[in-house]
């Protein structure tokens, strides 16, 4: 039996190779019959097959200049939104596994994470027409003197900040969640759609702050789900390095995923 072709989705890399779990998180899309994009800055070496490679370009420029000044989130903080806009997708990180298929009529798709409140955009899905997805990307084509939300201490900062750097590398300086989850949180307030969120089980079940379970055999990952879990957020940017340079313990979630989705750890750790 043939698997369905459900909505696309798509992601962003920045770099020429990916790490095992980036490969197992693309992959798992693809199983569930999502058609699966991967825009590239660069020409990256170890896509698996199945996923599709498309320069970054056809979405936006990238400025590289600025990304080496800021970070690679700066730049996937812009480009989601743009990407959605034009290609319809759902953006995905690379560390989002796919549990379940996204529903074709789930018209919103973002979630709180954490324990904190706030919303996250590392799964994220809005109508490409609307009054959020047209404040985020006024924001992002003319960045403020300061967010509307910064705070005092937060303004005080950008002001001590050379003016002769771009505005987006001061804002950046000055707090560097300016361009992801803050961003989103606000002018999904703003707009009303913030009472839109999902849950945090069905794409962020496991909290950041937890995220060493996914390494460690004697713990139930999977206890953490729901039946409405759709994704399951790895987190690899608070993946501690040993994690990042070895092969997962046999029987831990990320080994089990990666049997199921084919991948062989040892061929693409960090170096």
């Amino acid at each position: 039996m043939s698997t369905p072709v459900r909505r696309p989705v798509a992601s962003l890399w920045i770099g020429e190779r990916l790490h095992y779990l980036n490969q197992l998180c693309l992959l798992s899309h693809v199983r569930q019959g999502h058609p699966t994009t991967l825009y590239c800055t660069d020409k990256v070496s170890n896509v698996p097959e199945g996923v599709i490679v498309k320069p970054a370009t056809e979405i936006m420029s990238v400025d590289m200049d600025i990304v080496r000044q800021t970070s690679e989130s700066f730049l996937s903080n812009v480009f989601r939104y743009k990407m959605i806009q034009k290609t319809d997708a759902v953006w995905i990180d690379c560390d989002a596994y796919c549990h379940r298929p996204f529903p074709d009529e789930m018209t919103h798709i973002f979630a709180g994470h954490g324990f904190r409140g706030a919303l996250n955009c590392g799964v994220v899905y809005i109508p490409q027409k609307g009054a959020l997805m047209d404040q985020l990307l006024d924001y992002y084509d003319n960045l403020p003197e300061a967010p509307a939300w910064f705070n005092k201490q937060q303004r005080k900062k950008i002001d001590k900040q050379d003016r002769s750097l771009p505005q987006a590398v001061r804002i950046y300086n000055a707090e560097r969640t300016a361009f992801g989850p803050q961003a989103f949180t606000y002018f999904a307030q703003q707009t009303g759609d913030y009472e839109r969120a999902l849950t945090h089980d069905v794409l962020y079940p496991v909290p950041f702050q937890l995220n060493d379970v996914f390494y460690d055999p004697h713990c139930n990952v999977e206890g953490h789900f729901t039946d409405a879990t759709l994704s399951v957020h790895l987190y690899t940017n608070g993946t501690r390095p040993w994690w990042r340079k070895n092969p997962p313990l046999p029987g831990s979630y990320a080994d089990r995923m990666c049997k199921v989705e084919g991948v062989d750890p040892a061929g693409a750790l960090e170096e």
